[in-house]
């Protein structure tokens, strides 16, 4: 079974994809780390980011990895690094990359081959699983979702300003919606959650009570 979420940035989907896997007993795969990773790996091998074929290139050249809780380049564990501001800053060129897009959508499927799996992204439901047993579309207002990133970031100990967040996400969002290939958007077949005033353990429970609803429990053919 496939349980696949799509969603902006600060939406909520990565936090609660995560836990409605644990409460289901699935395995979870982050697609944004596969991008964040790809990004850090780029930069460390200063490759150009404005060119779309070399960039191609170089990610085919590389091992790129989730097993549910980690990311791995080359059986590294970069966890944590890819969750920088300035990994956060650059995987927008990757992000819109035709070519990249269908790399890692490669990787997302191998991943996923005969798993019960919840997979989070901004393209999970509208193009690398279209045929998901279930589809969600996570949303909140600007405003809260710039907060909770502002939260994040400080908790990490990340010097930034809440405007510099709210700027940085409106740019996200322009670049994801707006995108010549698979832009952000929400599946006609989607449930669509409003996450704003909703706590993580009350959307966790709507996700989870809408997969109860779904008798299927087979093995989406990818």
């Amino acid at each position: 079974m496939i349980v696949a979420i799509d969603g902006p940035a600060g939406s909520g989907k990565s936090t609660a994809a995560r836990l409605l896997a644990e409460r289901l007993g699935f395995f979870y795969l982050d697609t944004g780390a596969l991008f964040r990773a790809l990004t850090l790996a780029a930069i460390r091998a200063d490759v150009d980011l404005n060119d779309e074929k070399k960039l191609a290139t170089f990610a085919k050249s590389i091992k790129l990895d989730f097993n549910g809780k980690q990311t791995f380049i080359n059986g590294e564990d970069v966890s944590a690094d890819i969750r920088s501001e300035s990994v956060t800053e650059k995987v927008k060129f990757l992000a819109c990359s035709p070519q990249v897009r269908k790399v890692v959508a490669g990787i997302e499927k191998r991943i996923a081959k005969n798993k019960n799996i919840v997979v989070e992204g901004r393209d999970s439901t509208t193009v690398v699983f279209p045929n998901a047993d279930v589809k969600f579309y996570l949303d909140a207002s600007k405003k809260e979702r710039a907060r909770r990133r502002f939260l994040e970031l400080r908790a990490k100990g990340e010097k930034i300003s809440l405007e510099e967040v709210e700027k940085a996400i409106e740019e996200r969002d322009r670049s994801d919606m707006e995108r010549e290939v698979a832009p952000l958007r929400q599946a006609e077949d989607a449930i669509r959650i409003d996450t704003t005033e909703l706590s993580i353990e009350e959307v966790v429970e709507k996700l989870y009570k809408e997969c109860q609803n779904k008798e299927c429990r087979k093995v989406t053919r990818l």
